[in-house]
């Protein structure tokens, strides 16, 4: 439980940098992804799910995470 809790706080920071250090770029990113079809976002999506799924397999696998 105290690394799933670390983790979502590592995600929280990730999510949270650019807006904090780039915000008018990140308005400007976020108009131009509200213009792309949901057909291609939710592909986008689960690529990105199976990306990760692979990554914390292989990670826990090669003993890189407890």
């Amino acid at each position: 439980m105290k690394l799933l809790v670390c983790l979502l706080g590592l995600v929280l920071v990730v999510e949270g940098l650019p807006y904090f250090a780039f915000p008018e770029k990140m308005q400007g990113w976020l108009r131009q992804l509200s213009e792309i079809p949901p057909g291609h976002l939710r592909w986008i999506g689960l690529a990105s799910t199976l990306f990760g799924l692979a990554l914390c397999y292989l990670g826990r696998r090669s003993g890189l995470l407890p």
